[in-house]
């Protein structure tokens, strides 16, 4: 299926790894300008290659911190500098800490909001103007399947995360009809914050190898499996395209089925 993303301008934030580079990876594939960023240039230089290797556009690599407002404003202006405009926002951000509700601290649940609902709101402010004026307006933000149903040892993630939701839910309405914003809720895919928490749960005694801990994700997963990234990514590049012209306000599981709400 075509996309028609040729030429399109597209901004995909914390997107030098896992689930933020797939996302950006299929649409740089699909003929979209893209702009990826991320804190480590040395990672950034490993992503941008990867991507050109299957790019029809321009990628444009940019250190940021997305928790950072100077950075975010930065970003947006230099993609649009470069591309005339911008057509496309996808939000991606680090993971925020593992772990039961009585051992997180003040400090992290502040970071946590930050990284993961400040840098949306952040990338959204400076972004609207310019996605308004585009005839292809989207928004399309990675959040996680713990904002319908909590994962055991996540805290931080399962409450804040409902926040970015609360977001798109707000902007699908106030941006249209110039611009649709969407969510997509991924399950577990095979990427480095998945890694994370399985060694985390190993630390914690609750697996006896890593192996026993991606068997564990997968196990309520019809499918039986968790996710390539790309397949994530390919949902995005969807929601952005006018393919999914009528799609706005949707939060979109892509999680092998593994929702049950």
């Amino acid at each position: 299926m075509d996309l028609r993303l040729d030429g399109n301008a597209a901004l995909v934030t914390a997107s030098s790894s896992g689930l933020g580079l797939a996302s950006a990876t299929a649409l740089a594939r699909e003929g979209a300008n893209v702009t990826i960023c991320g804190r480590t240039e040395e990672r950034l230089g490993e992503a941008k290659a990867e991507i050109e290797a299957v790019a029809t556009g321009d990628v444009m690599a940019r250190q940021a911190d997305v928790t950072d407002p100077d950075d975010v404003a930065d970003l947006v202006e230099t993609t649009v500098e470069a591309y005339g405009g911008l057509d496309h926002v996808v939000t991606s951000a680090g993971g925020v800490p593992p772990g039961p509700f009585m051992e997180s601290t003040e400090k992290e649940w502040y970071g946590a909001y930050d990284t993961l609902v400040m840098s949306v709101v952040w990338t959204l402010w400076e972004a609207q103007p310019h996605l308004v004026e585009s005839d292809a307006g989207t928004v399309t933000c990675i959040t996680s399947t713990s904002v319908r149903e909590a994962i055991d040892g996540l805290v931080l993630s399962n409450a804040v995360r409902r926040g970015v939701v609360g977001v798109v839910k707000t902007v699908a309405r106030e941006f249209a009809p110039e611009v649709r914003a969407n969510a997509v809720l991924p399950g577990a895919h095979e990427t480095a914050r998945i890694e994370e928490l399985v060694e985390a749960a190993l630390d914690r005694g609750e697996y006896d190898s890593y192996e026993e801990g991606l068997d564990d994700w997968a196990s309520d997963v019809p499918l039986g499996r968790i996710g390539d990234p790309m397949e994530l990514g390919d949902a995005v590049a969807f929601l952005s395209s006018d393919r999914a012209s009528f799609v706005n306000g949707a939060a979109v599981s892509v999680d092998g089925g593994r929702l049950r709400s």
